[in-house]
């Protein structure tokens, strides 16, 4: 994975990041079908879990927690899915709040930084085995799940036995600029807003006198959404404030316990100029940057291509972490 390429009819990383989510084969079999949790918060809310348990009780879980405005639809998220199936695994999906389909009911919604909720699932998860527990996120959510293993530190080795950061901003700042610029504003910055700006708005609904709605509705990029809504909702000064404080790229060092970061240098979302090097991070971390994949697309195959070589090589990763 290290050394990946796309293949020559996917050549940059706008087209590694599009075509896969969009066309790309996601599995070799049937669309997986997931059993669905409600699970009540310590704060009176819900989150959604989907889950595959495996035939055998005493399978290893994995659990994935998805990026931004995604679910277990996703086309990486099914992916995974199937490559856990393949191993033997069971597989679990939690949804980050108001992304299963219905809105959460709390005055919040989720952050990069939301290790508290990270570290909620993961113990939940851990009192149904005993054995192996691998956790990987993708995107925002790689981040989020990074910051609960440096929180965690010493302990979070009772939880999980590795973890994994797929296309993750892990710095922020850096990575916010790159989307709220040029062709990512246009068509990334675009395609969340379309989808987070009614959330809020039905939030607001919930929760009158939340936010201005007035100025949700003229925000034009993620900085502004998250200075009016996500940094003030949980905790944040301002969007500075937040996506300092939420960055896992300052604390890598920390982890202690087996860390995959996984990002490609085309990236549109995650500047290879922002990504760590192995000095950076410590003895736990191991970096991927391979020049190609784009954003959680990482095309292989023949015309129209497929998304399952990624999953493979992490979940080996994870596997080798989990045993070794």
């Amino acid at each position: 994975m290290q050394h990946f390429r796309a293949p020559a009819w996917l050549p940059t990383g706008h087209v590694q990041t599009i075509w896969p989510a969009l066309m790309g084969r996601r599995t070799r079999g049937p669309t997986p079908v997931f059993l669905r949790e409600r699970w009540h918060t310590p704060d009176g809310d819900f989150i959604d879990v989907d889950l595959r348990p495996a035939p055998d009780a005493n399978a290893p879980w994995l659990v994935m927690f998805h990026g931004l405005e995604g679910s277990s639809a996703s086309h990486y998220s099914q992916a995974f899915a199937e490559q856990a199936q393949s191993l033997g695994w069971s597989f679990a999906i939690p949804h980050f709040r108001g992304c299963s389909g219905e809105l959460n009911l709390a005055p919040r919604a989720y952050h990069s930084g939301d290790f508290e909720e990270i570290g909620w699932i993961l113990t939940r998860l851990r009192a149904r085995t005993r054995q192996p527990l691998m956790a990987a996120g993708v995107s925002l959510g790689g981040n989020a799940l990074l910051r609960w293993a440096q929180e965690a530190g010493d302990s979070a080795a009772a939880v999980a036995s590795g973890v994994a950061a797929i296309c993750s901003p892990i710095d922020l700042a850096r990575s916010g600029e790159a989307i709220g610029r040029g062709f990512s504003r246009q068509i990334y910055t675009r395609m969340f807003l379309r989808s987070m700006k009614p959330k809020a708005l039905a939030k607001l609904d919930q929760h009158p006198g939340l936010f201005s709605r007035e100025r949700l509705m003229a925000a034009q990029d993620l900085y502004e959404f998250d200075n009016i809504f996500t940094a003030p909702l949980h905790g944040f000064r301002d969007t500075e404030d937040y996506w300092a404080r939420a960055s896992a790229k300052p604390h890598l060092a920390s982890l202690r316990i087996p860390g995959l970061v996984l990002n490609a240098l085309n990236d549109p979302f995650v500047p290879a100029s922002s990504l760590p090097v192995q000095s950076d991070v410590g003895s736990h971390v191991t970096l991927w940057q391979p020049p190609h994949g784009g954003h959680v697309g990482f095309p292989a195959g023949r015309f129209p291509g497929h998304v399952w070589h990624m999953p493979q090589a992490v979940c080996h990763w994870l596997s080798e972490a989990a045993h070794g």
